[in-house]
């Protein structure tokens, strides 16, 4: 059976580690902490092991990081 198979509708609960992630709880999805998209398992690419969030894409995961004191705020 595939991983994500069988996991309804509904969001999973992850556990963020470096280069992988664990699954906690079942599910099909996980929501974008900076843009509350919905991120399907098999597109997960990107997120944060400090803060344990999923991010949608590697803009989300800067403004994270931007957001959160890692990087400086830079004007354009």
């Amino acid at each position: 059976m595939n991983l994500f198979e069988g996991n309804g509708n509904r969001e999973a609960q992850i556990r963020y580690l470096d280069a992988d992630f664990q699954i906690l709880s079942p599910g099909s999805y996980v929501v974008c902490a900076i843009t509350g998209r919905q991120i399907p398992l098999d597109e997960l690419r990107y997120w944060s092991v400090a803060r344990q969030e999923p991010y949608a894409d590697a803009v989300a995961s800067l403004e994270a990081d931007k957001r959160a004191g890692v990087l400086p705020n830079q004007k354009r």
